[in-house]
């Protein structure tokens, strides 16, 4: 007797590919019941963003979002796999602020921000590779740094976390605690928003539960 429900009749899920070398990004998706495959893009970020006249913040995350996913999608994935970019950048007293180069340029922004709010930016970039459909979009998340003393400050830095990471700080890690609140998708402020992500596979035609079947 022929089972009705042979592998040529079953439903294929989508494959989620993340465009990311980020820890923290594949945390989130995993405790969300996803398991993305990774590949980092090798994108020059400073090349990707050259063709933009004085962008906003906003304009940067969604450009370097779209240069990772597209530089993934185009390593010859096909069928039903599709592809996450995403960057994410601080903004703070109107400059953008990425990962610090050093512990003097961290400690430095620490001082200007502790006890005052910045908004971390999240820029998202979904390619189905199938027939190299996209949506984009950026999520923002306001964040109130606590103000920390300079022996919190000194400890902070020496765990190494905030030379790791856009703005200085994390959520998710040693930092946590000096973070006062937050108004926004907290996912966000980790590197990818799952709301966002969603939204922007509905709008690809995919269900976000569908993803749950290649864990």
């Amino acid at each position: 007797m022929t089972d009705s429900r042979s592998a040529g009749s079953e439903r294929r899920h989508p494959l989620l590919v993340l465009a990311s070398a980020s820890p923290a990004r594949l945390a989130t998706l995993r405790a969300a019941g996803l398991s993305p495959a990774v590949e980092v893009s090798g994108v020059d970020e400073e090349q990707a963003a050259a063709g933009l006249t004085d962008p906003s913040v906003q304009d940067l995350v969604l450009v370097l979002a779209q240069a990772k996913a597209q530089a993934v999608a185009a390593m010859g994935h096909g069928g039903d796999v599709i592809v996450l970019g995403c960057d994410s950048l601080l903004e703070f007293e109107g400059a953008a602020l990425g990962k610090p180069a050093d512990t003097a340029t961290a400690r430095s922004r620490w001082q200007r921000m502790r006890g005052r709010s910045g908004v971390l930016h999240t820029g998202h970039c979904l390619i189905r590779c199938s027939d190299r459909e996209s949506r984009s979009a950026v999520s923002s998340t306001t964040v109130d740094f606590a103000d920390i003393t300079d022996q919190e400050l000194d400890a902070y830095l020496a765990t190494g976390e905030p030379q790791r990471v856009a703005g200085a700080f994390t959520i998710d890690g040693f930092g946590g605690a000096f973070v006062d609140g937050m108004n926004g998708d907290p996912h966000n402020v980790v590197g990818v928003s799952l709301p966002m992500v969603r939204g922007l596979l509905r709008e690809l035609g995919v269900t976000w539960t569908d993803l749950w079947s290649r864990g």
